[in-house]
């Protein structure tokens, strides 16, 4: 299979730059996959999950909010937040799940809401994807 050059960027560093022959990505209106040779575009990134294919293998990730740039040879992701499913801490995405909970149970504003919705998906979506990794 052809591969093509994956670079995934958050604010802090460059999370990964390597060969890979597919990248699936969570974008606002869904899924969808690039390939090598895939025609250049410009999509945003939801909260979710995000998996990469190298050397015939997924390896599975969370990624939040951001953008990818796909080139004819390159693939940029520039995301606020990127974990590789073993490194999700699993306990402390559940403290945050239940926290956010406590606070929309006692919503008083619709930024507050807004706020506490997006805290929500990102740690479901955590835990969406380190139950994914056959060790769990």
């Amino acid at each position: 299979m052809a591969e093509f050059k994956l670079e995934i960027f958050t604010p802090e560093h460059n999370v990964f730059s390597q060969q890979v022959e597919a990248v699936r990505l969570t974008g606002l209106d869904g899924e969808f996959t690039v390939l090598a040779g895939h025609a250049a575009m410009v999509a945003a990134l939801g909260i979710g999950s995000m998996s990469v294919k190298q050397g015939g293998k997924w390896h599975d990730a969370f990624t939040s909010e951001g953008f990818v740039e796909v080139r004819p040879d390159e693939t940029l992701i520039f995301a606020q937040a990127f974990e590789w499913e073993e490194d999700i801490d699993v306990a402390r995405a559940q403290a945050a799940r239940a926290r956010v909970e406590a606070r929309l149970r006692s919503q008083q504003s619709k930024r507050e809401f807004a706020h506490n919705s997006i805290s929500m998906a990102r740690a479901l979506a955590r835990l969406r994807v380190s139950k994914k990794s056959p060790n769990q």
